[in-house]
């Protein structure tokens, strides 16, 4: 093959189309899933699913590259695997996506698809939930493909599939049986959109969005006392009709100060200059907070029905003040009055609060946030689209009533926490839901150990990289609430298998499909041949195992992550083989990003699994951190940011996206970007084909072929050596699970091999060398690195690896279908290593000495003196002349001296500048040639065309050696300086 058969640059996204087209042809893919089929070695992978609702971006990349790494790996060194990929199915990410498709927007919308039929409707809207889910499994599929992730597509796992579903339901009933699950009635954050709670867990970083709310400084006047104010201040005034309390610190000063109206408040006394700025009011009187705990005050919407009920029912403790519990509601001085608005039933911790001193609630709102009826004027309006009509009505109060409510209205800019799916803010609201308890002992644990306690053992037994995911992951263990299972109002996921009885309530967990049947007395028949899901699992009753009386199961659906949790059980066939369950788990090796997951999916695997087997899913969990754009900022739609992964690997192809992804240390936000794709070809990828181009166009030329006599020279040995040293290093860090360290290796190497063997090489080859054993060393040499660099380089670049080692094999033997490279012990030497580093670092010298005295390497020099520590000197002296030799190659110089001292404390160097007529004639000769082979490659002369060439008559002496060097056929002289090349036609 010759040189111009090899571009230089390769375009990568038509070399990996390529690949993938002879890689089916081929059957590459089959080969590769079974190539160890009969090993005895397990190497067990658990598959994070990836949300089968959209195309991939670059980020989900990230991910999916570490995982096909690893498996490769282990294929290379002879393991079994199961290579089987997963996709989340369930949840409100794929419901949000299609009420965007049918134009809907609430509950009632989807009930009503088939007008008047609500089975129909719930039907119909699920099935379009389960196609959207097929079809971008299918997209995701194939992008997959495209990165090169080998995975055993046909027979991928869906978390909608019904033996996933039925294994948490087996979780559930040992959580009931175990008397950990309950329904609790409390306030929750909640979606008015998605008409749905978001649990704990779902509340992440990312979806707290800085915004800027109306809050409100309020006067609440006590009760019994003229023109005196309790003064607190809300970012949330729609919550304002729910007030029950005012929470104080019993050990803070409080200050009653009178205004400039003459009314007087009650504020903590480190806060009144932030209330009051530079309107200093008179302070009358400062008290501890404990004495203002009792006192009674009126509200602004105490004549509303509602409210008025609940004051009438609970006149001991509505609308008091109370003493806070500093675990629950801290009270700060720095923002607000130092006294807390109480809304029990919007807001968690006033909620807790409200437990704790058995106070009374308020309802205010609907699933959708509308204001409940028998809130007068309220009723009807959206609390959070609408939030002036609180201010509206506390002016038209005033206006009206002489009353005086409002003390000030300010914008206010803070983090308020949104949907995690359709990103509308939420809201507090108090809802009847299902909960897996945290807390209660576990009485067939021979400890009495709690949930919680019991996996903070599990967790502690895992290896967590980095290591700070281990105290993550207690942190959130040791904080989290109760786990928040059920979603309401929701349709496309897990029917959670619970059967509440109406009549007695009491409540049965189901624990399989044959339980359900067994249990069932109506509706299995119409049930029977369908998943379990909306509305068909709705058909079914049981009876109640306490009254008899035939009960539903309750219409929720389950928390997402119950689905992706499972997956160590349902997809290792937990259920109905044991024994091969056994074989797999736990995984050996899981990863995934960190922000989110470590609440998220490694907690849920680790929730089911403790409860299930009381021990851990997975040995080790590699964390990653986040992809962020190449300014730092995190890509999202909405900024305009986001980079498709198509689009990115038809731009500059994926195995270039790949070394982004594992030479970054996974703990760090990795940048992502066209500019740093170009920096990362130009760091590695262009290198390593230079050096292909180097071996395969001279090769050729030479006529290289291959045999078993071969004397390396010293150059040839080095290079065997360091290249043995780093697949150790290589195989060592991807043992240990270490990308950014086995890839970094890989490109150092390439960088080393370019830079100095190859530089040095190049007077090796071709026209340049009449000697032929050197000649075999070096190609035999370049072949050894490059077939074993190939394979060690297939993990993580599946098509850029299989690109160069299809130059390298004469047949076409798939890269991927190898072993991992045995580079023979007799090839490291250590001591070699650590003087060409020596030598390497001398050459820098000289090169700095050089440039620092204006004088090109083209230019030959009699000699260079180096003054060097005792320390400098080499390991191996008997090489010293070869060493000296291959310094002069580097730099152009006859003659390197080393002298030793004691007393030097750094290497120095002295250059002989002499300059004798044929140290200058030398000097000019390499710039002739070097002007003649830039006016062949200009003229697009291939390698073996044969050229003429017309020198000036000064270099008549040096003919031979000249036209020996460019292929001229015959050289001509004139009295020009010019130098002219010529086709011979």
């Amino acid at each position: 093959m010759s040189d111009h058969q090899l571009p230089a640059v390769p375009n990568f996204p038509e070399l990996e189309q390529k690949w993938l087209t002879k890689w089916n042809k081929e059957g590459v893919f089959k080969s590769y899933l079974t190539k160890n089929q009969s090993s005895q070695k397990r190497f067990s992978f658990i598959d994070g699913p990836i949300t089968a609702n959209n195309p991939m971006g670059v980020h989900h990349g990230w991910g999916r590259t570490y995982k096909d790494l690893w498996q490769k790996f282990h294929n290379l060194l002879g393991y079994k695997l199961r290579f089987q990929n997963g996709f989340d199915c369930q949840g409100l990410w794929v419901e949000v996506e299609v009420e965007k498709e049918l134009k809907i927007r609430n509950k009632k919308d989807i009930e009503n698809l088939v007008p008047g039929d609500r089975f129909a409707s719930i039907d119909r809207f699920v099935t379009l939930c389960k196609e959207r889910v097929i079809k971008f499994s299918g997209v995701q599929t194939q992008q997959s493909q495209r990165l090169g992730y080998f995975m055993d597509w046909d027979h991928s796992y869906f978390t909608m599939d019904p033996e996933n579903n039925y294994m948490i339901w087996q979780f559930l009933s040992v959580c009931h049986h175990k008397k950990w699950l309950y329904k609790g009635h409390e306030s929750v954050p909640w979606c008015p959109r998605c008409e749905t709670a978001i649990s704990q867990h779902e509340m992440l970083t990312e979806d707290y969005k800085e915004m800027v709310h109306d809050s409100i400084y309020l006067e609440l006047p006590l009760v019994g006392r003229k023109n005196e104010y309790l003064l607190v201040w809300t970012t949330t005034p729609w919550t304002i009709p729910a007030n029950i309390a005012v929470a104080v610190n019993e050990k803070l000063e409080y200050a009653l100060v009178e205004g400039t109206t003459g009314d007087c408040y009650w504020v903590a006394k480190d806060s009144v200059h932030s209330v009051f700025g530079k309107d200093t009011p008179k302070t009358i009187k400062t008290v501890l907070g404990k004495e203002l705990v009792g006192l009674r005050y009126a509200g602004a919407f105490d004549q509303l029905e509602a409210v008025a009920q609940v004051a009438h029912d609970n006149p001991q403790t509505f609308h008091t003040v109370i003493a806070t519990d500093e675990l629950i509601m801290p009270i700060s001085t720095t923002e607000g009055t130092g006294l807390v608005h109480t809304a029990v039933s919007a807001g968690t911790e006033d909620f807790k609060l409200g437990k704790k001193y058995a106070l009374p609630m308020i309802p205010i709102i609907a699933d959708n946030a509308d204001y409940l009826t028998h809130l007068g004027e309220l009723s009807g309006k959206n609390a959070k689209k609408h939030p002036e009509i609180i201010f509206d009505y506390l002016k038209e109060r005033e206006a009206k009533h002489g009353e005086n409510w409002i003390f000030s209205i300010l914008p206010y800019k803070h983090r308020y926490p949104a949907c995690w799916r359709c990103k509308t803010e939420l809201v507090w609201k108090i809802a009847d839901e299902w909960y897996i308890a945290m807390d209660r002992p576990d009485e067939t644990d021979k400890k009495k150990r709690t949930f919680r306690q019991q996996m903070i053992d599990v967790a502690n037994s895992i290896t967590w990289m980095p290591s700070f995911g281990l105290e993550r992951e207690l942190d959130w263990l040791n904080n989290m609430h109760d786990w928040l299972i059920s979603k309401k109002n929701r349709y496309w996921g897990l029917a959670l298998p619970i059967y509440e009885c109406p009549h007695c309530h009491t409540f049965e967990v189901v624990s399989s499909e044959q339980d359900l049947e067994k249990r069932a007395v109506s509706g299995f028949d119409r049930f029977k041949g369908h998943t379990p899901h909306k509305p068909w699992i709705d058909e079914v009753k049981i009876a109640c195992s306490s009254c008899k009386k035939p009960i539903s199961r309750i219409d929720d659906v389950g928390n997402p992550w119950l689905d992706a949790g499972i997956v160590p059980y349902s997809t290792l066939s937990y259920r109905h083989d044991k024994t091969y369950w056994s074989e797999w788990f736990p995984a050996d090796f899981i990863t995934e990003s960190f922000p989110g997951q470590f609440k998220n999916w490694f907690y849920a695997m680790i929730a089911m699994s403790t409860a299930l087997e009381r021990t851990a899913p997975f040995k080790r969990v590699l964390g990653y951190a986040t992809l962020m754009d190449e300014k730092g900022k995190p890509m999202h739609k909405s900024s305009g940011n986001m980079i498709e992964f198509n689009e990115a690997a038809d731009k500059i192809g994926v195995d270039v996206m790949r070394w982004i992804y594992v030479t970054q240390d996974p703990k760090k936000n990795a940048l992502f970007g066209y500019h740093k794709a170009g920096e990362t070809q130009r760091a590695f990828h262009l290198p390593l084909w230079n050096i292909l181009k180097f071996y395969h166009t001279y090769a050729q030329l030479d006529q290289w072929k291959q045999d078993d006599q071969v004397t390396y020279s010293l150059l040839d040995t080095w290079l065997l050596s360091y290249w043995a040293v780093t697949l150790e290093k290589v195989y060592r860090s991807l043992s240990q699970f270490k990308p950014d360290m086995a890839s970094l290796a890989l490109q150092d190497f390439v960088t080393t091999w370019s830079n100095w063997y190859i530089r040095l090489s190049r007077q090796r080859v071709w026209t340049n060398s009449n000697d032929q054993a050197d000649k075999h060393a070096l190609y035999t040499t370049l072949h050894t690195v490059l077939s074993d660099f190939c394979v060690a380089l297939s993990p993580f670049l599946p098509f850029y690896s299989e690109e160069l080692n299809s130059y390298i094999t004469h047949t076409f033997e798939s890269v991927h279908l190898k072993n991992w490279p045995e580079m023979s012990k007799q090839w490291r030497n250590t001591q070699l290593n650590s003087d060409m580093e020596l030598v390497k670092t001398l050459a820098e010298l000289g090169h700095s000495v050089r440039k620092e005295q204006g004088i090109k390497v083209r230019q030959a020099l009699a000699g260079i003196t180096y003054s060097l520590p005792s320390d400098h000197a080499f390991a191996l002296p008997k090489n010293e002349v070869e060493y000296k030799r291959l310094l002069g190659a580097e730099l152009n110089i006859k003659h390197i001296t080393f002298q030793y001292d004691t007393a030097t404390t750094g290497a120095s160097a002295q250059l002989d500048t002499t300059m004798t007529p044929e140290l200058e004639q030398e000097g000019k000769i390499r710039d002739i040639i070097r002007e003649i082979q830039q006016k062949r490659k200009e003229m697009g002369c291939e390698l073996t065309e044969w050229v003429k060439v017309i020198l000036p008559d000064g270099f008549k002496p040096n003919a031979e050696a000249i036209a020996h060097r460019v292929l001229a056929k015959n050289i001509s002289f004139h009295a020009s300086d010019a130098v002219e090349v010529k086709r011979i036609t």
